[in-house]
Order: C-alpha cells, then sequence, then structure tokens
C-alpha cells in the first residue's frame, strides 16, 4: 500500500478544494486563473492561484494522479519542505514562461497544476534516469530521460503550432523549473550523470535559440 506523505496530502488536498470551489463558483474561477491581462492590470497572484483550479474533474484527477506516483521520489531525496519548495517554484516557473511567450495576447488564459507537476516530474527523471516509464501512447516502457527528453521537444512543437488547448507553456517551464531546483539541490548529478543533465538540456537550448531567432 503506498502511504501518501503529508506534503503530498497538503497539495492535493489544496487542488482539491481550490478547484472544487473554481467548480462551483464562476466569478472565483475567473479571479483567479492566469490571465495576461489580469496580470498586466496589477493582479499578480493570479500566476500563483491559477496552478490550484482545474478546468474540471478529469483535469484535476489526472495532474493529482501523476504527483501521486511522483511525489515520494522527489520526498525520499529532498525532504517535505524542499519538495514543497520545489513544486512552488516549478508552478511559477511555468507561469513565468507562459508570460513570457504570451504578454502580447491580453485573453490567453490558462489554469492546471500541470506545471508545477512536471517539475516533479523532472526532479524524478534526475534523480532516476534510468527508471522505466510508459505513456498511453507509447505502452513499452523507456528510460525516463528519453520520454522527458521527448515530452520537451513535444511542448515546443505545441507551442510552435498552437494546435490545441494544452498549456505547453507552462509544462516546460514547469519542468525547466523542476530541472533548475534540483540541481541547485543535487549538485553532485552534474558529475554523477553529466551526460543526462547535457541531454535533458538540448530542449531548453532549442527553445532558446527558437525564441531568439523569432521562429517561435
Amino acid at each position: 500500500m503506498y502511504n501518501l506523505h503529508w506534503a503530498t496530502i497538503a497539495i492535493i488536498a489544496a487542488n482539491v478544494l481550490v478547484s472544487i470551489k473554481g467548480f462551483n463558483d464562476y466569478s472565483f474561477f475567473e479571479r483567479y486563473k492566469f490571465s495576461i491581462g489580469g496580470i498586466k492590470s496589477g493582479q499578480r497572484e493570479r500566476m500563483m492561484t491559477s496552478g490550484f483550479l482545474h478546468v474540471d474533474i478529469a483535469h484535476l484527477f489526472f495532474n493529482m494522479f501523476t504527483l501521486y506516483f511522483f511525489a515520494d521520489v522527489v520526498i525520499s531525496a529532498f525532504g517535505p519542505v524542499k519538495f514543497l519548495l520545489m513544486y512552488l517554484l516549478s508552478l511559477a516557473a511555468g507561469s513565468l514562461l507562459a508570460l513570457f511567450f504570451h504578454k502580447d495576447e491580453p485573453f490567453y488564459s490558462a489554469v492546471g497544476a500541470s506545471g508545477a507537476v512536471t517539475g516533479i516530474l523532472y526532479s524524478a527523471i534526475l534523480l532516476y534516469p534510468e527508471m522505466r516509464l510508459a505513456i498511453m501512447f507509447i505502452p513499452i516502457p523507456l528510460p525516463a530521460y528519453v520520454l522527458g527528453i521527448g515530452y520537451l521537444l513535444y511542448s515546443i512543437y505545441g507551442m510552435k503550432r498552437k494546435m490545441d488547448n494544452i498549456g505547453h507553456t507552462a509544462h516546460f517551464g514547469g519542468a525547466v523549473g523542476g530541472y533548475g531546483t534540483t540541481l541547485f539541490f543535487r549538485p553532485d548529478i552534474l558529475i554523477n550523470d553529466t551526460w543526462v543533465v547535457v541531454l535533458l538540456a538540448v530542449p531548453i537550448i532549442i527553445l532558446f535559440i527558437l525564441e531568439k531567432t523569432g521562429k517561435i
């Protein structure tokens, strides 16, 4: 039986309570979602509160289910306080990247814990790059770092094409937040798994180059 740590329970509880409030109170949802127009008007708290709101039960469940699987890996490595800090920093990083890329789109909005959860996922990948993971459309388990790189490249593709309603920018920013925070807490990974650190940095470099050359 998987025993949930209190830190994981606290995050899930916060997401559930805020999301349920949002489900039942449209004005609350609109006031605290990520909104470029709202943020530019001075409501900067939206950059954090939006990470606890969700569109529906399925959206909420998927994010919390993913967190459930990877939270304990990070807590075991860093303890609950650093885990909570990483979660919040990844959420902030996702919102900051979304703000950067969509700053000229006043009607752009988003909600969800995906950025924060992706940060926890990428921390787990850095800690255990060889662990095997499988996703819905690729049922064969692959090394975690392979899926991690693939997911970031897919996020860049989604950002470039703007082909769906998925917050690819927040996901990417959250991943960068988890990546950077993990290396800050565990700089030995730079020495012990240098090749993994470099490979996971490749999509980040690609995004930087695409942005600088105006191709995204």
